[in-house]
Protein backbone atom coordinates (compact mmCIF):
# COMPACT_ATOMS: atom_id res chain seq x y z
CA UNK A 1 0.00 0.00 0.00
CA UNK A 2 2.82 2.38 0.85
CA UNK A 3 4.57 1.63 -2.43
CA UNK A 4 1.39 2.52 -4.35
CA UNK A 5 1.33 5.92 -2.67
CA UNK A 6 5.02 6.45 -3.40
CA UNK A 7 4.48 5.52 -7.07
CA UNK A 8 1.54 7.90 -7.34
CA UNK A 9 3.64 10.67 -5.81
CA UNK A 10 6.49 9.88 -8.19
CA UNK A 11 4.08 10.09 -11.14
CA UNK A 12 2.78 13.44 -9.87
CA UNK A 13 6.31 14.75 -9.39
CA UNK A 14 7.15 13.80 -12.99
CA UNK A 15 4.12 15.67 -14.33
CA UNK A 16 4.89 18.65 -12.11
CA UNK A 17 8.46 18.76 -13.44
CA UNK A 18 7.25 18.54 -17.05
CA UNK A 19 4.72 21.34 -16.54
CA UNK A 20 7.30 23.51 -14.76
CA UNK A 21 9.83 23.04 -17.55
CA UNK A 22 7.13 23.87 -20.11
CA UNK A 23 6.16 27.00 -18.19
CA UNK A 24 9.75 28.22 -17.97
CA UNK A 25 10.35 27.49 -21.64
CA UNK A 26 7.22 29.38 -22.60
CA UNK A 27 8.27 32.36 -20.48
CA UNK A 28 11.68 32.40 -22.17
CA UNK A 29 9.97 32.31 -25.59
CA UNK A 30 7.67 35.17 -24.53
CA UNK A 31 10.69 37.20 -23.35
CA UNK A 32 12.54 36.74 -26.66
CA UNK A 33 9.43 37.48 -28.73
CA UNK A 34 8.73 40.58 -26.64
CA UNK A 35 12.30 41.79 -27.13
CA UNK A 36 11.90 41.17 -30.88
CA UNK A 37 8.64 43.15 -30.88
CA UNK A 38 10.41 46.03 -29.11
CA UNK A 39 13.11 46.07 -31.78
CA UNK A 40 10.46 46.07 -34.52
CA UNK A 41 8.49 48.88 -32.87
CA UNK A 42 11.59 51.01 -32.40
CA UNK A 43 12.58 50.44 -36.03
CA UNK A 44 9.11 51.60 -37.14
CA UNK A 45 9.46 54.71 -34.98
CA UNK A 46 12.88 55.44 -36.44
CA UNK A 47 11.78 54.93 -40.06
CA UNK A 48 8.65 57.08 -39.65
CA UNK A 49 10.63 59.67 -37.66
CA UNK A 50 7.67 60.28 -35.41
CA UNK A 51 6.74 59.08 -31.96
CA UNK A 52 3.07 58.76 -31.10
CA UNK A 53 1.55 58.25 -27.69
CA UNK A 54 0.23 54.86 -28.78
CA UNK A 55 3.79 53.80 -29.66
CA UNK A 56 5.00 54.79 -26.21
CA UNK A 57 2.16 52.94 -24.53
CA UNK A 58 2.92 49.85 -26.58
CA UNK A 59 6.58 50.03 -25.56
CA UNK A 60 5.46 50.45 -21.95
CA UNK A 61 3.35 47.30 -22.25
CA UNK A 62 6.37 45.44 -23.62
CA UNK A 63 8.49 46.72 -20.73
CA UNK A 64 5.88 45.54 -18.22
CA UNK A 65 5.75 42.08 -19.82
CA UNK A 66 9.53 41.80 -19.59
CA UNK A 67 9.39 43.04 -16.00
CA UNK A 68 6.75 40.46 -15.15
CA UNK A 69 8.94 37.68 -16.56
CA UNK A 70 11.97 38.99 -14.66
CA UNK A 71 9.94 39.11 -11.44
CA UNK A 72 8.88 35.50 -11.97
CA UNK A 73 12.48 34.35 -12.31
CA UNK A 74 13.69 36.47 -9.38
CA UNK A 75 10.88 35.81 -6.88
CA UNK A 76 9.31 32.63 -8.34
CA UNK A 77 5.94 34.37 -8.46
CA UNK A 78 4.21 37.05 -10.50
CA UNK A 79 2.81 40.00 -8.54
CA UNK A 80 -0.90 40.21 -9.35
CA UNK A 81 -0.77 43.99 -9.79
CA UNK A 82 1.59 43.81 -12.79
CA UNK A 83 -0.97 42.19 -15.14
CA UNK A 84 -3.52 44.72 -13.88
CA UNK A 85 -1.21 47.58 -14.86
CA UNK A 86 -0.66 45.97 -18.25
CA UNK A 87 -4.43 45.72 -18.75
CA UNK A 88 -4.91 49.38 -17.75
CA UNK A 89 -2.23 50.48 -20.19
CA UNK A 90 -3.70 48.31 -22.97
CA UNK A 91 -7.18 49.76 -22.42
CA UNK A 92 -5.81 53.33 -22.44
CA UNK A 93 -3.96 52.57 -25.68
CA UNK A 94 -7.18 51.17 -27.16
CA UNK A 95 -9.09 54.32 -26.21
CA UNK A 96 -6.41 56.51 -27.82
CA UNK A 97 -6.25 54.36 -30.97
CA UNK A 98 -10.01 54.60 -31.47
CA UNK A 99 -9.72 58.36 -31.68
CA UNK A 100 -12.54 60.85 -31.82
CA UNK A 101 -14.89 58.53 -33.71
CA UNK A 102 -15.49 56.33 -30.67
CA UNK A 103 -19.03 55.61 -29.63
CA UNK A 104 -19.89 57.32 -26.32
CA UNK A 105 -21.17 54.16 -24.66
CA UNK A 106 -18.02 52.26 -25.67
CA UNK A 107 -15.89 55.01 -24.19
CA UNK A 108 -17.87 54.79 -20.95
CA UNK A 109 -17.45 51.01 -20.81
CA UNK A 110 -13.72 51.18 -21.51
CA UNK A 111 -13.09 53.99 -19.03
CA UNK A 112 -15.23 52.13 -16.47
CA UNK A 113 -13.04 49.07 -16.99
CA UNK A 114 -9.93 51.21 -16.40
CA UNK A 115 -11.49 52.58 -13.21
CA UNK A 116 -12.45 49.09 -12.02
CA UNK A 117 -8.93 47.78 -12.67
CA UNK A 118 -7.38 50.76 -10.88
CA UNK A 119 -9.62 50.24 -7.85
CA UNK A 120 -8.79 46.53 -7.79
CA UNK A 121 -5.05 47.33 -7.89
CA UNK A 122 -5.50 49.76 -5.00
CA UNK A 123 -7.45 47.21 -2.96
CA UNK A 124 -4.85 44.52 -3.58
CA UNK A 125 -1.97 46.84 -2.63
CA UNK A 126 -3.83 48.06 0.45
CA UNK A 127 -4.44 44.48 1.59
CA UNK A 128 -0.81 43.52 0.98
CA UNK A 129 0.44 46.52 2.95
CA UNK A 130 -1.88 45.73 5.86
CA UNK A 131 -0.87 42.06 5.84
CA UNK A 132 2.85 42.86 5.92
CA UNK A 133 2.73 45.72 8.42
CA UNK A 134 2.80 44.48 12.04
CA UNK A 135 -0.24 45.45 14.06
CA UNK A 136 0.25 47.35 17.30
CA UNK A 137 -1.28 45.72 20.34
CA UNK A 138 -1.44 49.00 22.25
CA UNK A 139 -4.79 50.71 22.21
CA UNK A 140 -3.42 54.08 23.26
Amino acid sequence: MLKDKENKWADWADWYKIITIGEKGLLIAIAFLTAYAVVLEISVILTERTVKLTDLLLLFIYAEVLGMIAAFYKYRKIPITVPIFIAITALCRLIILQGKGINTIDLLYESGAVLLLAISALVIRWNLINLVRPKDNDET
